[in-house]
Parts: C-alpha cells; structure tokens; sequence
C-alpha cells in the first residue's frame, strides 16, 4: 500500500518521458499529432466539462478511433495532464519580474487577475490543478514568475511562500466558485444576471433564507456594480488590495 502512495506520489507524464513523444513509431494514424489531440482534449473539456471526458469521446471529436488517441498518449490521466499545462500556456503576458522600475503590486495583481480568467474561462482546470502534480513547462514558468514578483516585496525569506499561499489560493478558490457559477448559469439558458435575480427572489422568499438576505441587502448595495460581472470583479479586486496591503504590513513590521 505504501509503495502504491509513493507510486501516485510520483507519477506524472512530466516525469516519466512521455510528455515530448510524438507517437508509438510506424503505423500510427496519419493527421494526428499531439498538439492536436490536446487542443481537442481542451475545446471538449471547456464544452462538456471534466465528468463527461473520455477518451472514446475524443476520438469521435477528431474523427478516429480510441486505440488511435492511444499511439500519442498512455492514459486519459496524461492527456489531462498536458490539456492542463496547454491552459496554462494562454498566460502569455506575464509581467518581468527582473524590471527594476515595475511595481512588484501591480505585476502581482496583474499575476492574479490572469490566473482568476483562466480558472473562469477553464472551469475543469482546478480540479485538476488540485490532483496533478501540475509541473508542466508552462505551469512552472507562471510559478517561477509568481515566486519572483513576491520575492521582491521585501519580505523575509521565510515568510515567502505563505504570502505566495495567501494570495493564489485565495485567487483559486475565488476563481473555482466563480467558474462552476458561470458553467452552472450556463446550463440554465438564462444570462448570469437572469439567473441572479432569480436565485435572489427565490431565496428572500424563502423562509430560512429570507432573514439574511435581508440583513445582506445594504452590504450588497453598498459593493455596488451592475451586473454580476462588475460585483464579483469589485469583490475580487478589494479582496486583492486587502491581500496586497496585509504583505505591505508585514514589511514594514520588518
């Protein structure tokens, strides 16, 4: 049982070779080719989510058949591997966090707000950001930038990696919920402010609900915005300044 925990542990098609081979050698399907089948493997997931993924499901997607998928890839757990790395390769405007006259604050917030778009625009990724090793080409490069930008706010070495910790897990977890409400909203047909008004008066009608909405109505006025985007950017924003100001803090506190 243990030797089985080391195994899981350890596995990824990052580190095991698999990650640049481009087919099994002769025989393998003509029009087929590992930048193909991961950008299929992402159209699908960003369509059906990650429940309804297989790979027969791809292969029909691209016009062939399973065993053929497999002449690139060992197992589903490696294509959803890469298809999570591919994601992070749309993070293509990462500030330098060698330039000496950029505010560390603003290539931070700028880190966080690209990670918030993508686990919204890619609602599968976080889970599987939360079960992969996640040490892909792409992925490490956000990491190594991220690590770089809070290393030079100035705060001690130790105290690095829970800043690092404060801010992108807060952004994952604020990023998820958001994600799963759009896919949720989505599978409404109504627009995300429909199904909020919506969800608003069943809940202020409902009897073990009402009391909090009401106690929650001049909060909610109070953050203010339009629409549901506008207030959950508010939100996120506020909460970002709140993060960006605790680091300040520590700083001075030396």
């Amino acid at each position: 049982m243990a030797d089985t925990a080391r195994g899981a542990a350890h596995h990824s098609v990052w580190l095991e070779g698999k990650a640049r081979r481009r087919g099994r050698g002769g025989g393998q399907p003509s029009g087929l080719d590992r930048d193909r089948i991961t950008e299929a493997t992402v159209r699908l997931l960003d369509a059906e989510g990650l429940a309804k993924f297989s790979m027969r499901r791809l292969a029909a997607e691209l016009n062939v058949t399973a065993m053929s998928v497999y002449w690139y890839v060992d197992t589903k757990d490696d294509l959803l591997e890469l298809a999570l790395d591919a994601a992070f390769g749309e993070l293509t405007e990462l500030p330098d966090p060698a330039d000496e006259d950029a505010d560390w604050r603003e290539q931070l917030r700028a880190l966080a707000t690209q990670y918030r778009e993508l686990l919204v625009r890619h609602p599968w990724l976080s889970p599987l950001a939360g079960r992969c090793l996640n040490i892909g080409p792409n992925s490490v490069v956000f990491s190594r930038t991220v690590q770089r930008v809070v290393l030079r706010t100035g705060l001690p070495a130790h105290g690095i990696t829970g800043a690092i910790s404060a801010v992108f897990q807060f952004v994952y977890g604020y990023g998820t919920i958001e994600g799963h409400f759009f896919a949720r909203v989505a599978d409404t047909g109504l627009s995300p402010d429909e199904y909020f008004r919506q969800a608003m008066t069943a809940t202020a009608g409902a009897p073990r609900t009402a009391e909090i909405i009401e106690e929650s109505k001049n909060l909610m006025a109070a953050r203010g915005g339009d629409t549901v985007e506008e207030m959950m950017s508010r939100d996120f924003t506020f909460a970002l300044d709140l993060l960006v100001a605790g680091i300040e803090a520590m700083v001075r506190r030396g």
